[in-house]
Order: structure tokens, then C-alpha cells, then sequence
């Protein structure tokens, strides 16, 4: 399987301004811009991106793995804050805030799992940022 995903620039870097595309169209003509990136600006950035495609990546992994674990998940919430070191322009933390809801499952087990999908996740993998987790699970 392959997914694709473009992105056209045009100008320098700070003065400049580009849109990308994905191959579902969901973005489409979508704005990024160095003011997005390293300061106020309103369009979309590649670190806001990645960020999303963790978030969702590992949501969709928990879920899969707590159902194989016979507790499926009423709701899973999470939040991925991603830390870009501006000076070495390094992406060096992303932090996953999950919350979720797990009928029947113990705290023990439902952070064993949460720890299996971080590690697990495709997004994950691909990443040499540090991943740290904080798994809450609602009653």
C-alpha cells in the first residue's frame, strides 16, 4: 500500500508560501508558510501534520489492540504535542495526552496496552523523537 502527498512552494523561505495536497483530497490547495511554522501564522505546518497523523495513528492502534485484548474501547481521545528545537531544527518530543473510556479493563492492563501502541503504531516507528505517553483511563 502507498499513500501520496504533495507539496508546492514558491519563493524564499521566510518571504514564501506553499499549499499542499493529499492523494484522499482532503487537503487540497491547504496553506503552510514559515509564519504557520516558526511563528503566528494561520495555515497548516509539516510538525501539525505529523502531529495529527500521530495522534490519529496511535488512536486507531489502541483501539485495535485493546479489542484484541478482549476490552474494545467506547472512546479514545488523544492529544500529540509535538516540540521542534527551532535551532537545530529538530523535532525532538512528541507527547501523546490519551484519554479513554475501556469498559472492564484494569488500570494495569489498560496502560500495558496504551505503552504496546505507542511502541507499535506505524507513525511511531517512523519517528527517532522521543515518544513519551500519559494514559488516562475514565470510568
Amino acid at each position: 500500500m502507498k499513500r501520496t502527498a504533495s507539496a508546492q512552494w514558491n519563493g524564499t523561505l521566510k518571504e514564501g508560501s506553499g499549499t499542499l495536497e493529499t492523494q484522499s483530497a482532503i487537503l487540497k490547495d491547504t496553506p503552510y508558510s514559515f509564519r504557520s511554522r516558526f511563528a503566528d501564522g494561520t495555515e497548516t505546518n509539516p510538525e501539525e501534520l505529523i502531529a495529527a497523523a500521530h495522534a490519529g495513528c496511535f488512536s486507531m492502534a489502541l483501539s485495535l489492540m485493546l479489542e484484541q485484548a478482549g476490552s474494545p474501547p467506547e472512546s479514545i481521545s488523544t492529544k500529540a504535542e509535538l516540540s521542534l528545537d527551532t535551532d537545530k531544527l529538530e523535532i525532538t518530543t512528541i507527547v501523546l495526552t490519551l484519554t479513554a473510556k475501556v469498559p472492564g479493563i484494569s488500570e494495569e492492563k489498560f496502560q500495558e496496552v496504551a505503552q504496546q501502541a505507542k511502541a507499535g503504531c506505524p507513525v511511531s516507528k517512523v519517528l527517532k523523537a522521543e515518544i513519551k505517553l500519559n494514559a488516562t483511563l475514565e470510568a
